[in-house]
């Protein structure tokens, strides 16, 4: 495998057509981030700061890929990529306040190091999870593709992250979509303290590409003038003709993962060999040799530098710390959004089934929307396997209604990366079971990154969910509340045709990531006649389906069904709750519910333990206590997987047991 210093060419440096002022410009960017860190490294000893990711041996990456490329084209970083934040020109000041946890960095404390984005600066920060930013750069990618922009994305990984399914995936859609991205693998040898011959058995990792029909090449990273002209060169061949590459950079990393970890897993050797490659030691002599340096210039740059990184430190270091202030905490974990009022409706109405009204608010929001982006497996052509999209790819075009590999993954990240370019975008799960591949986008990504570093997720996720039709464990799954716990994120799960129309438009407008459940079971099932103009239901908002005086029934999705078959079967005269929105939940409407009739079942077809039946009973008890004459009650499927077989699915879901449960609290 070429992981020595040794099987690469003997560094040689070519002008390539650059000025004399572009050679000491690349010198100044490079000398930078080495100053920087030795800054860093001196800090951390002194017990200054607490933690430093070093990217010394591995500045010529960074700087070369960041000055080949267009300002405004974004960057998607690791650890080790300082000189992409400092060939960028952020205030360094502003810098070293956010490895600091201080206000006035980029994320308000809320990150360390190098996990933010600054868009301002076309740079988007990695999340500790390694692989997930090269999808987002693919979403970037397809945002320049659609727009016919002619620029391109580039995202970092380290030849660690190549063994992620989101490396594969990433690659994958990237190839099979002809994006314009370049995927730059960083090898360093080690992933952590694991060297390469434990991750992986193939030459070189720019050979995979040929596995997705991509472009692919391996090139000395530690050669400043052979990082810039090999960018330069496929950055302008991919703007016009966009297409995806995947470039792999030799170099190594001559301290620790980070600092604690030390380097005692490396043999000396590596670092005897390496150092002889040192990319601003080289660079630096060989501009020496072309007199474009000597030792006075070089003292005088350095000088400069140091006392330019020594008053940035100062400056950062005596600002305060930040001061908690919870009201902000909340406010910032999703996006400022007001719904906005459509025209007034007309008196227009039409039966739909609940399939249909999805179908109807997605095509009319695609209509108000011309930014918006449908993406999901076999959506296209086909209209999906409910069919909510038939029609769809003849009405707006191949662009707008894309078909998708098997990535969950990617497309999550992909429709992230849309949003950073002003794009919104929704994702249909073919069934919700099937999130589980994408869940790290959602939880990490599309759940965090306002409250992070205050950039949207313009995402819908369209969620086929629920059991009842004897399709088994693993097209069945009630998943609702994974996401509920998760801050940043909404949840929507309507019960009616009208409800599902109105809050799908509201969902698509809002600038947050919402999870947009339908049962499929009520697909088609349920009818009524529903609004034919467009419309919006506010998210977070309760309905009221049903008024009683003797028992309040709390309920969402299939229950509200289940819940009115029983109250008119068993003539049990009773509030019913329809939630629709699980996040944010509507407590004014629980409150009144609760204190009109002071009897509460809270059913729910996922199953009982850890359900969010749970987390309104315990709000329920904390809250109104006082006026409850009989314990809150829980009705919930089994703690068991789904079944198949149609006796099994029966006994698992909580329809009979809740007639019975509600009987019993009436006669508490």
């Amino acid at each position: 495998m070429t992981t020595l210093a040794q099987d690469l060419p003997a560094m040689t440096f070519d002008r390539n057509g650059l000025e004399d002022d572009d050679l000491l410009r690349l010198y100044r960017h490079l000398i930078l981030p080495r100053l920087i860190e030795e800054k860093m490294l001196i800090l951390l000893r002194q017990g200054r700061i607490s933690k430093w990711f070093s990217g010394i041996g591995q500045e010529a990456i960074a700087v070369g890929t960041t000055a080949a490329l267009l300002p405004e084209e974004i960057m998607f970083t690791m650890h080790r990529n300082l000189g992409v934040f400092t060939t960028r020109e952020m205030p360094l000041d502003k810098l070293i306040a956010q490895w600091q946890g201080k206000k006035t960095g980029f994320s308000k404390g809320r990150e360390r190091s190098f996990h933010f984005g600054a868009l301002d600066y076309g740079i988007v920060g990695m999340i500790s999870h390694l692989g997930p930013q090269l999808s987002l750069a693919s979403g970037v990618a397809l945002a320049h593709k659609l727009k016919s922009e002619g620029r391109v994305s580039l995202a970092f990984t380290g030849e660690g992250g190549t063994s992620q399914g989101e490396f594969h995936e990433a690659l994958n859609v990237a190839a099979v979509w002809e994006l314009p991205v370049i995927f730059l693998i960083e090898n360093n040898g080690y992933g952590l303290s694991t060297p390469i011959n434990e991750q992986f058995r193939c030459a070189n990792l720019a050979t995979r590409g040929a596995g997705y029909g991509m472009e692919a090449h391996t090139i000395d990273g530690n050669n400043i003038l052979e990082v810039y002209r090999t960018i330069k060169e496929l950055a302008d061949s991919i703007r016009e003709n966009p297409r995806p590459v995947l470039l792999e950079c030799m170099t190594f990393r001559m301290r620790g993962h980070e600092e604690a970890s030390g380097t005692k897993y490396v043999p000396q050797e590596l670092f005897t060999l390496w150092e002889k490659k040192d990319p601003v030691a080289t660079y630096e002599n060989w501009l020496i040799e072309e007199g474009l340096l000597d030792e006075e210039s070089v003292a005088a740059v350095r000088g400069s530098f140091k006392q330019f990184i020594t008053d940035a430190v100062e400056r950062a270091f005596a600002e305060p710390d930040p001061q908690p202030d919870i009201q902000e905490e909340l406010a910032d974990v999703y996006a400022p959004y007001t719904m906005q009022e459509l025209p007034a409706i007309s008196s227009e109405r039409k039966e739909m089934r609940l399939v249909d009204a999805v179908s109807d608010g997605l095509r009319q929001g695609m209509e108000i929307h011309d930014n918006l982006i449908l993406m999901g497996q076999d959506i296209a052509e086909y209209g999906g396997v409910f069919k909510i999209t038939d029609g769809f790819v003849q009405k707006f075009g191949k662009d707008r209604v894309r078909n998708t590999p098997l990535c969950e993954s990617a497309i999550i990240g992909i429709s992230q990366g849309l949003s950073f370019k002003g794009f919104k975008s929704m994702v249909e799960m073919q069934f919700a079971d099937f999130v589980t591949c994408g869940f790290n986008q959602i939880i990490n990504n599309l759940a965090k990154v306002h409250y992070r570093w205050g950039a949207n997720a313009d995402v819908v996720i369209r969620m086929p969910t629920g059991a009842g039709v004897g399709a088994g464990p693993f097209h069945s799954q009630s998943n609702e509340a994974w996401f509920a716990h998760t801050p940043g994120l909404k949840v929507v799960y309507p019960s009616s045709p009208t409800d599902a129309k109105g809050l799908l438009l509201a969902a698509l407008d809002d600038p947050n990531p919402v999870l947009f459940f339908e049962h499929k079971a009520l697909y088609r099932a349920v009818s009524e006649d529903v609004p034919v103009d467009p419309y919006r239901i506010p998210i977070g908002s309760a309905s009221l389906v049903r008024q009683g005086t003797d028992v309040s029934i709390i309920t969402y999705g299939m229950g509200v069904h289940w819940a009115k078959k029983a109250v008119a079967e068993l003539e049990i005269d009773a509030d019913i709750l329809d939630l629709r929105s699980l996040l944010p939940l509507d407590y004014d409407a629980i409150e009144a519910t609760v204190k009109k009739t002071n009897r509460v079942i809270i059913l729910h077809e996922d199953t009982l333990f850890l359900g969010i039946g749970g987390e309104i009973s315990a709000w329920i008890n904390e809250h109104l206590f006082e006026y409850l004459d009989a314990p809150v009650m829980r009705s919930a499927s089994l703690d068991t997987p789904i079944p198949f077989a149609i006796p099994l699915e029966q006994q698992f879901l909580p329809s009979d047991r809740f007639r019975e449960q509600l009987q019993n609290l009436l006669v508490y």
